[in-house]
């Protein structure tokens, strides 16, 4: 009996130690900025971080990334919003979401966003790109819907302006989205573009004419 329970313990432990769970404050002074501005507002009953663009960049490199976080593998979860800013190009979907993997020199990364307006569009092959994988470098969404078309998008119902919640899991070269707390990921990737071993920061990601925001960002680590 003891031995069992002297075993038990010892599992306690070890999980305890391979498992870290971080609420991540959304706040200027945690963030590096790339491209873009932020600031803390109210926003839709939550405390948010707003960001949008402060200049054109290749697309989907304009970022904010979080200091002082090592993620390899794990759960990201949160709430992200995106919408066209005004006077945005007609083309701006309110594109907004989460890298990760981020490298120190930011060259290196894998990210999954959302196309709001895509979301309820009366066009099926635009509410069929409303999820999207992307990585950097040498994947952009061009590239991946050319070369492998639906592999790396797929549809959810998503709201300009509202808040989506999202958890993506990532397990080596594995990465799976789910969208507003479904059992059964949106899009699964199972062949991260930057290898399995990568590991980096986490990314606030925005693109082309949006305005977007962020809230209850939970980092859990599992290395």
């Amino acid at each position: 009996m003891k031995r069992i329970y002297v075993f038990a313990l010892f599992s306690f432990f070890t999980i305890s130690l391979l498992v870290h769970a971080q609420n991540v404050a959304l706040v200027p002074k945690n963030l590096i900025s790339y491209g873009v501005s932020f600031e803390n507002i109210d926003y839709k009953g939550k405390q948010a971080l707003q960001m949008v663009q402060t200049k054109d960049t290749d697309f989907g490199y304009t970022f904010a990334k979080v200091k002082d976080i090592d993620f390899h593998n794990g759960t990201i979860e949160g709430y992200i919003a995106g919408e066209p800013k005004t006077g945005a190009i007609e083309g701006a979907r309110g594109f907004v979401g989460i890298s990760f993997r981020v490298s120190a020199d930011t060259t290196k990364s894998e990210t999954f966003y959302i196309r709001p307006t895509n979301g309820r569009a009366n066009d099926q092959v635009r509410r069929n790109h409303s999820l999207q994988y992307i990585s950097q470098p040498g994947f952009p969404w061009q590239k991946l819907r050319k070369e492998k078309s639906e592999k790396y998008e797929s549809y959810a119902d998503l709201i300009p302006a509202e808040w989506t919640k999202i958890k993506i899991v990532v397990k080596d070269q594995t990465a799976k989205l789910y969208v507003n707390g479904a059992n059964q990921p949106s899009l699964i990737v199972n062949d991260l573009k930057q290898g399995k071993d990568l590991r980096g920061s986490i990314g606030l990601w925005i693109a082309i004419g949006t305005k977007a925001h962020f809230a209850e960002l939970k980092v859990t680590k599992e290395d």
